[in-house]
């Protein structure tokens, strides 16, 4: 149990550092090959940020371990939204100008309809990860598209100034984005079995687990980058990074793990945490757009969302321990 618990907490924090030394890497060697910022932002960065869950989950699901996969996947988006986002709001309120993130908010919306459609049947076959897997590529298309239309938008102007030039030589970039990848992996396996065999020992699902403690170290890079972004004053780059984070994780980390191997779904999953992570997207929805106005999320607001966060892992918590 010991050595477990060592593996989970060491894990934890080595697929954070990891996770921030790739995007820093392959952020910069992107730039050295000419790639917009625009780009950079919404292709790397987004897919960095979630390549911990990516990693995580498709180890789990090589491992036959689905609960703690799909766990992984959800509970990073209801963390991203609520925890991540709450904090951010919290340090700095976050006003949304770009109209970037307005057209990603319906396609978030658009994608975890169809994940809580494919899951409906409690099942979840190759076919329906490889039906994420192609929304993701599609996705990819997408933010190419938009991110060569959007020069003027705001969130290009964030990203000029924040990834104007590389901030290492080529040769560094490649170096770091390498070592990231190769800790990630190992960080990962770590943070895998030490949480099946920290599940087994305390007679909770592999899901609570994989819905917390696994949920919120993954989400570790998002709570960063948006708490920077948003100290800096680059509110549609800490909004845009939980937005891209959470598309990420439906198509591509879900997908990922279905494609590996076929998954039964708690129904728990959809029961209560599909719904959960449903109601936050419609909620950052009305912030993002503004009922009243221009779209915002304030500090009250912000309280809020980290309130509901607390609410659910304490509900997630006494489930597990009923």
């Amino acid at each position: 149990m010991l050595l477990s618990i060592v593996a989970l907490v060491v894990g934890l924090a080595l697929l954070a550092w990891s996770a921030d030394r790739f995007i820093d890497g392959s952020s910069a060697s992107a730039r050295h090959f000419g790639m917009s910022p625009l780009l950079v932002g919404m292709l790397v960065v987004g897919f960095g940020t979630s390549l911990p869950e990516m990693v995580v989950s498709a180890f789990a699901s090589f491992d036959g371990n689905p609960g703690l996969a799909l766990g992984n996947a959800y509970g990073s988006n209801i963390t991203n939204i609520a925890l991540v986002l709450g904090v951010t709001a919290l340090i700095a309120p976050i006003v949304v100008n770009s109209s970037i993130i307005r057209k990603e908010m319906p396609l978030l919306i658009a994608i975890t309809l169809l994940s809580g459609a494919l899951f409906l049947d409690g099942h979840m076959s190759r076919l329906d990860g490889f039906i994420l897997i192609l929304g993701f590529f599609g996705m990819i298309g997408w933010s190419i598209y938009a991110a060569k239309r959007g020069k003027t938008d705001a969130l290009d102007a964030e990203l000029q100034e924040e990834l104007a030039e590389p901030s290492m030589t080529l040769k560094q970039a490649l170096i770091w984005t390498l070592v990231g990848l190769v800790l990630l992996a190992v960080s990962s396996r770590m943070l895998v079995w030490g949480s099946v065999n920290i599940a087994e020992a305390l007679g909770v699902s592999e899901l609570i687990i994989g819905l917390t403690i696994v949920a919120l170290g993954t989400s570790l890079p998002e709570l960063a980058a948006s708490v920077v972004a948003a100290r800096k004053g680059e509110n549609d780059i800490a909004l845009g990074n939980v937005i891209g984070s959470n598309m990420f994780n439906l198509l591509a980390v879900a997908g990922i793990a279905g494609l590996i191997h076929p998954i039964e779904v708690e129904s728990e999953l959809m029961n209560r945490d599909w719904i959960v992570m449903m109601g936050l997207t419609l909620v950052l929805f009305a912030m993002a757009y503004g009922l009243r106005g221009r779209g915002r999320i304030n500090r009250m607001e912000g309280g809020l969302l980290l309130l509901a966060y607390v609410a659910y892992t304490s509900w997630l918590i006494y489930s597990a321990l009923a």
